[in-house]
C-alpha cells in the first residue's frame, strides 16, 4: 500500500512523537516536584486528610510578641490573620526573620496546630533592600 520511503516517514514520525512525548512528560513530572507551594494555617486547619509524615510548607506571617528563643530552639506562631499554628525550630534563621514578616517553614506535622519546621524561608516584599546594598547607596549619596 506505501512505498518504503512512506514507511520510514511514518516510523520516523511515529517515534519523533513518543520521544517527544515521553521529554514532555518527564520535563512536567520534574516541574511538579520542584513547586515551591505551601499551606496556610487555615487551610492545614480545614484539610480533611493531612499526612502527619509528610513534608509540607507552611506559610503566612509571623506573630507579632510570638517569638521566643530558647538557646538554639526558636519557637513562634505563623498565621494568616484567621487561624494560627505553633512552629518550633533548631538552627539559624535568615536575616530577614522577623515579627510582622512573612516565613515559609518546612518540616513535618506533630498535628494540626504544632508544625516541626527543619528549614525556614523568610519572605520580603519588593520594596526590600538588602543592608549591605542600602549601606553602600547612603555613602555614595
Amino acid at each position: 500500500m506505501f512505498g518504503k520511503k512512506a514507511k520510514s516517514r511514518v516510523i520516523i514520525l511515529i517515534l519523533s512523537l513518543i520521544i517527544s512525548g515521553l521529554i514532555i512528560f518527564l520535563i512536567l513530572r520534574s516541574l511538579k516536584e520542584n513547586v515551591v507551594y505551601f499551606f496556610s494555617p487555615s487551610e492545614i486547619i480545614n484539610k480533611s486528610e493531612i499526612s502527619l509524615s509528610k513534608k509540607i510548607r507552611v506559610g503566612g506571617l509571623v506573630k507579632i510578641n510570638s517569638i521566643q528563643k530558647k538557646e538554639n530552639n526558636l519557637t513562634f506562631i505563623i498565621t494568616d490573620l484567621k487561624n494560627e499554628i505553633i512552629v518550633t525550630y533548631e538552627g539559624l534563621v535568615p536575616n530577614l526573620f522577623s515579627e510582622g514578616k512573612g516565613v515559609v517553614a518546612e518540616g513535618n506535622l506533630k498535628d494540626k496546630k504544632y508544625f516541626i519546621a527543619h528549614k525556614i524561608l523568610a519572605k520580603h516584599d519588593e520594596n526590600y533592600m538588602p543592608p549591605e546594598v542600602e549601606k553602600i547607596l547612603e555613602k555614595s549619596n
